[in-house]
C-alpha cells in the first residue's frame, strides 16, 4: 500500500502530465507549469516546478497557499476524505487499489501548514519603514491619493525580493506593502507593489503585485478600530480603489479584499449594519459583489453598492478629480452616512 509521500513522489515524477492533466487551463514556462488556481481558472497565479530539487511543488502568489502534487489533485478535484485523494492518484498513476490508506497531513492549506507564510508576510511588513516621502508615497501620490501616508497599514520597503515566474529570475525593487489583517487585525499576509527605482509607476516586470500569506476572509483595512463596532464600512476588491474612496470619505471604514474571489469571502464585522461594496467594471468584480451582497443579506445586513462613473474609483480620481468623486458617492450614500462621513463644506 503506497503511503501519502509514496502517492506524492510517484506523481512528481511525471508533473508536467499530472499538469496537462488537472491544470490543463494553463501551460508551461521554462520549467514552470503556470496556471490561475487549483481549479484550473486561466491566469498566472499559481505556479508548478516542473524540475529541479522542488519538483511538484507548487504556489499560488495570489492566496499563498501551498503543497505537492497530491494536495494539487485533492484541490483541484474537490476532494476531502485522504482515501478519495489517494484513489484518485492511484487510478492516474494507474496503480493498484487498496483498501485503507495511511494518515495524511495536507500542506498548503488554511491552519498550521500555512503559518510559516504569514510569518515570512509579518517579518516583511515589520522590515518596512513609514510611507510619508518614500517612493511608495510618491508612487500613491502619481494615483491622485494624497493621503497614503495616514493609514498604519501602508509600508515602503526599498529593496523587495522578486521572483519572475516564468524564467525563475530574481531581482529586487522598492515596494508598497500592504499589511492583510483578520477581524481581530493580526497580519496574516501582505500584498505587495514593486515599483520603478525612477519613479515611473509600478516596476517593469511581468506580474508587480503579488500576495504573500493568508487572504481568505482578510483584508487590508483602513480606519477600522479592532475592538470598537463598526456599523457602517465599504468593501472592494483593488488596494488603489479603496484608497480612492478613503480620500474622499476619510472617517468611514473601509477593506480591500485584493480579489473578486476573496472579496466574496470577506469576513464583515457583525456589528456591521450597512455595507458599501465598491464596484468595478468587470465580470469578475460583479461576481464578487454579488456573492458578498448574499451573504450581507443573509445575516440581515444592507448591501449597497458603490457604482463609479469610469472603469474604478481611482480612475475617477485621477481623469475626473476629487470634487466630481465626491459628489459621486455622495449621491450613493444614505443621508445618515453622507451627515456622518460628507459633511458640507
Amino acid at each position: 500500500m503506497a503511503s501519502a509521500s509514496e502517492l506524492a513522489a510517484g506523481l512528481a515524477r511525471d508533473a508536467e502530465a499530472v499538469c496537462r492533466h488537472y491544470l490543463s487551463a494553463g501551460r508551461r514556462y521554462g520549467n514552470y507549469w503556470i496556471v490561475g488556481d487549483t481549479r484550473n481558472n486561466k491566469g498566472r497565479s499559481l505556479y508548478v516546478h516542473l524540475a529541479g530539487p522542488r519538483v511538484g511543488r507548487w504556489t499560488d502568489a495570489a492566496t499563498g497557499q501551498y503543497g505537492d502534487l497530491l494536495d494539487l489533485v485533492r484541490e483541484s478535484c474537490g476532494l476531502i476524505d485522504f482515501r478519495d485523494v489517494a484513489s484518485e492518484a492511484r487510478q492516474f498513476l494507474r496503480l493498484p487499489k487498496t483498501e485503507g490508506a495511511s494518515a495524511y497531513r495536507p500542506i498548503g492549506v488554511a491552519g498550521r501548514a500555512n503559518r510559516p507564510a504569514a510569518e515570512r508576510a509579518r517579518r516583511l511588513f515589520a522590515m518596512g519603514q513609514p510611507l510619508k516621502g518614500t517612493l511608495a508615497d510618491s508612487y500613491l501620490r502619481q494615483r491622485g491619493i494624497l493621503r497614503g501616508s495616514d493609514h498604519a497599514g501602508l509600508r515602503f520597503h526599498p529593496s523587495c525580493y522578486y521572483r519572475d515566474l516564468l524564467t525563475g529570475d530574481t531581482a529586487r525593487y522598492p515596494a508598497l506593502i500592504a499589511a492583510v489583517t483578520s477581524p481581530s487585525g493580526t497580519i496574516a499576509g501582505v500584498h505587495r507593489t514593486w515599483l520603478d527605482p525612477t519613479g515611473d509607476g509600478k516596476a517593469k516586470v511581468e506580474d508587480p503585485r503579488r500576495a504573500l500569506g493568508s487572504l481568505l476572509g482578510n483584508a487590508v483595512r483602513f480606519n477600522m478600530p479592532i475592538d470598537a463596532p463598526v456599523s457602517v464600512m465599504a468593501a472592494g476588491e483593488g488596494l488603489e480603489t479603496m484608497l480612492s474612496l478613503s480620500h474622499v470619505i476619510p472617517g468611514m471604514p473601509m477593506a480591500a479584499a485584493l480579489t473578486a474571489n476573496h472579496l466574496a469571502a470577506f469576513k464583515v464585522p457583525a456589528s456591521c449594519l450597512r455595507l458599501y461594496i465598491a464596484a468595478d467594471a468587470d465580470a469578475a468584480g460583479r461576481h464578487g459583489i454579488e456573492r458578498l451582497s448574499q451573504m450581507a443579506r443573509s445575516i440581515g445586513m444592507l448591501p449597497l453598492v458603490l457604482a463609479p462613473e469610469l472603469g474604478d474609483f481611482n480612475e475617477d480620481l485621477r481623469r475626473l478629480g476629487p470634487d466630481r468623486l465626491t459628489a459621486n458617492v455622495r449621491r450613493q450614500l444614505v443621508p445618515e452616512d453622507i451627515e456622518a462621513f460628507l459633511p458640507a463644506a
